[in-house]
């Protein structure tokens, strides 16, 4: 079914929306300059190692723990693509092994050790919390119960098709929300007793476009997280 390429992608789940801006209407004499790329300090590359190594240990002691079944070896990468906005994200790779990745805008973006340790152990609970399946479950739900619906009504392929898509897309969304509470939940513990300050470390929401509360839109009011993040640290 055509909802199968549309799994794949969700195998990838950025948790930093970046919103880009549209082209400029007004011819210009020459090309728009481009940004310069992003470059981590000798300062910030030691950061990264440094978080890695103290996070990466206990956030696979915190999977084998919680979640025995999964893999649990991580792998905390660099994305190293030019012009990539600040993001990180957690996936998998074609062996089922999670993968933790960084832009490098986001390890020059990050202001200090607390905030890289507590992005690196959200997205380590993301997979903990197994989202990615449950993702794909989710869309998958969707696709059948749509397209499903529409080949019932006599719509054409095309319309089967679209309902489909659209079945898999509202899916994907339906529960998104919530995993990103679950894994800034799990991060703070993961975060803290990797040593560092959760709720500071929650304090890189501050520094990013608050989504709001969007119908199915995929991440919560900023907000809302830290109040979770809050919640969760005092009781540890």
């Amino acid at each position: 079914m055509r909802w199968v390429m549309f799994l794949a992608l969700v195998a990838v789940a950025g948790c930093v929306e970046v919103v880009e801006s549209g082209p400029v209407s007004r011819p210009a004499p020459q090309a728009a300059a481009r940004p310069a790329p992003a470059v981590p300090t000798r300062d910030k590359v030691q950061q990264f190692v440094t978080v890695v190594q103290r996070v990466e240990p206990v956030a696979e002691r915190e999977c084998r723990a919680r979640a025995p079944r999964q893999n649990c070896d991580f792998r905390i990468v660099v994305d190293d693509r030019p012009g990539q906005p600040p993001n990180a994200y957690q996936t998998l790779d074609r062996n089922g092994q999670p993968i933790l990745a960084f832009t490098l805008a986001m390890i020059v973006e990050v202001r200090n050790p607390d905030e890289l340790a507590f992005v690196m152990g959200h997205e380590a609970a993301h997979h903990i919390k197994g989202h990615i399946p449950r993702q794909q479950q989710n869309a998958a739900a969707g696709a059948i119960l749509l397209g499903g619906l529409a080949a019932i009504t006599g719509a054409s392929q095309t319309v089967v098709d679209q309902a489909v898509d659209l079945g898999a897309g509202v899916g994907a969304r339906s529960y998104s929300k919530a995993f990103e509470l679950e894994a800034d939940a799990l991060g703070t513990v993961i975060t803290h007793r990797a040593g560092y300050n959760p709720v500071r470390g929650a304090e890189f929401f501050t520094q990013i476009p608050d989504p709001g509360n969007r119908f199915l839109g995929t991440h919560p009011p900023n907000a809302q997280r830290i109040e979770t993040v809050r919640r969760v640290a005092a009781g540890l």
